[in-house]
């Protein structure tokens, strides 16, 4: 058995191949986990085209590093950490905040989280796809991957305070999109 094999379970062929530097088996990983990370990459990504570049430059980095994971978790987990990533940096050098808070502004309360109740997922993605960078990067790191308020700042070169003033303004601004749907 393989090192490999304990590390990426059902994976371990395609796994070693790439590695190894093969075409197919790059090819076949591509084909597997590419839909569920580009759906990653359009919840950051203003555009299907951005979020195409963002999944290219995730495998890209995802190839170079696979024998830098260590089953400290899932594989797939740890894909979508590098895709995650990949976008953030990606906006980064478009201002990835403008527009945002300061650490002397208030702090807004995070109240009540019952506004999107009922409402169609496809709706809720495009209302998020619609937010200022800043605020989706922050809902999507906090809502939906579950980072902490700590690390989101310390992934975006922000203050704590700021990534709480974001997520608020942004299910502020989530709401407000829901009222005038209705």
């Amino acid at each position: 058995m393989h090192e490999a094999d304990n590390l990426f379970g059902a994976d371990a062929d395609i796994i070693r191949g790439c590695i190894a530097g093969k075409a197919r088996h790059q090819e076949a990983l591509y084909r597997k986990y590419a839909p569920r990370m580009y759906a990653v990459c359009l919840r950051y990504a203003r555009t299907a085209e951005a979020a195409a570049d963002i999944l290219q430059e995730g495998f890209v980095k995802v190839y170079r590093n696979l024998d830098r994971f260590r089953a400290e978790g899932s594989f797939e987990g740890w894909m979508r950490r590098i895709f995650v990533n990949t976008a953030i940096e990606h906006h980064r050098g478009r201002d990835l905040l403008t527009g945002t808070l300061t650490d002397r502004e208030e702090q807004l309360d995070d109240g009540g989280w019952n506004a999107f109740d009922g409402l169609a997922l496809e709706d809720l993605l495009r209302m998020i796809a619609a937010l200022p960078d800043g605020y989706r990067t922050v809902f999507n790191l906090y809502v939906v991957e579950g980072y902490g308020h700590r690390e989101i700042a310390d992934m975006l070169g922000i203050s704590e305070g700021t990534s709480k003033s974001q997520l608020a303004r942004a299910r502020k601004a989530l709401q407000e999109m829901i009222r005038n749907s209705n």
